[in-house]
């Protein structure tokens, strides 16, 4: 077993570390960050209880890839987190699906391609350098029930 010991001092930058050092390596990465929001919908068209007014706790997980920068990092988890906020979040949260998104079926089918378009969208006002892209998008309904969208599935 490791023994545990506290640090003496803290690593200082230009003196232990070189700024030049900081991203490590020039690989791509993908980093995830999952949320949740609460809607309701329904369904047309469909034979069983969701044709009825229901809501869920929908969970988003979300995997971006890229090439870090000056200090290591590919995209920061709370502009990942903000990206959210303002393009996904304020339209879908305690909202009527139905009413908010645009003319569809509100299937998680259907929602995860338009949360792509949304965070794809997003993206693209970041550092062209970084290579930032979708890699994975899954929209849970249920804990046990998902729809998932991968860039190599894309056309």
């Amino acid at each position: 077993m490791a023994e545990y010991r506290i640090p003496e001092r803290l690593q200082v930058l230009g003196v232990d570390i070189e700024k030049s050092e900081l991203p490590y390596h020039q690989k791509r990465v993908a980093v995830t960050k999952e949320f949740t929001f609460d809607a309701a919908h329904h369904l047309h068209a469909y034979d069983g209880k969701c044709t009825n007014l229901h809501g869920h706790t929908y969970r988003l997980v979300v995997t971006v890839s890229g090439f870090v920068n000056a200090i290591g990092i590919v995209i920061d988890f709370g502009e990942l987190k903000q990206i959210y906020r303002d393009v996904i979040e304020r339209k879908v949260d305690h909202q009527y699906l139905n009413e908010v998104l645009p003319k569809m079926n509100t299937t998680a089918e259907n929602m995860v391609v338009w949360i792509w378009e949304q965070f794809e969208a997003a993206l693209a006002q970041y550092d062209a350098y970084r290579g930032l892209r979708l890699e994975q998008i899954d929209l849970f309904e249920t804990p046990t029930s998902k729809a998932t969208l991968k860039r190599e599935w894309m056309i």
